[in-house]
This record gives structure tokens, C-alpha cells and sequence, in this order.
């Protein structure tokens, strides 16, 4: 269970983070990117933050989780420039790929095409008379 400290910290950073990420892809003039913060979770000590990360289009996302973990220390040093008045230490940041939305897409599909189990009930293993 996050206490209010910890979910007061991790909308702070993910704040922050977002703007820093965005900021990067407008400097490097990086067109047909979308990269959100889709979550922050932080350690009931505050040293550790897990930033999960949703990259639109996605067969670019393993690419860029490399590029920003290998970048992880400057962002870091970024983020503690924008929150030290707010913040004594800044928590480790690990970075995530979020493919939650890549699954709600999956099902999405499956739903609207013709595996859709709700219409034809044969799909599903269960229900299948053998």
C-alpha cells in the first residue's frame, strides 16, 4: 500500500520526467514520437522509483528503453536540477516498457474479429463438447 508521501513523490517525478523526455525528442526535432509516463511507483524508502513507460509506435519502444536506460543518470541529474527544492535525494530510477495499451489492443481486436468468444462460444476450450 503506497503511503501519501510516496504517491505525492512519484506524480512529482513523473511530472517531471514527462517534461524532460518531451523536451529531448522536441530538441532532437524527432518526429512521429509519443513517449508518456504511465505510472511511478516509489520504494516505501524513496530510493528507488520505477518509471513505466508507454512509447507510441511501439515496435520502436525496446529501442528507445535502451537509449533511455543507458541515459539514466542524465535524466536523473535533470530530474534532481528540477526538484531540489522539493526533494533531499533524488530516488534511482528504473525504467519500464508499460504494454498495457498494446494489450488492451489485442483484446480490442480479438473482440471485434472473428475470435470474438462471446459470439462463437466453440473458442473457448471449456466449452467445447468433446
Amino acid at each position: 500500500m503506497e503511503t501519501n508521501r510516496q504517491k505525492k513523490i512519484g506524480t512529482l517525478i513523473q511530472k517531471d520526467i514527462v517534461d524532460i523526455l518531451q523536451g529531448e525528442v522536441r530538441k532532437n526535432s524527432i518526429t512521429n514520437l509519443i513517449i508518456s509516463v504511465s505510472k511511478v511507483n516509489v520504494t516505501s524508502d524513496l530510493s528507488i522509483a520505477k518509471v513505466y513507460l508507454s512509447i507510441f509506435p511501439s515496435d520502436k519502444g525496446p529501442e528507445l528503453l535502451t537509449a533511455i536506460k543507458t541515459n539514466a543518470p542524465l535524466i536523473k541529474h535533470e530530474l534532481a536540477q528540477r526538484v531540489r527544492q522539493q526533494l533531499r535525494r533524488v530516488p534511482e530510477l528504473i525504467f519500464y516498457l508499460d504494454d498495457s495499451l498494446d494489450y488492451i489492443e489485442k483484446i480490442d481486436n480479438a473482440l471485434a474479429g472473428k475470435d470474438n468468444p462471446i459470439e462463437n462460444p466453440d473458442l473457448l476450450d471449456k466449452r467445447k463438447k468433446s
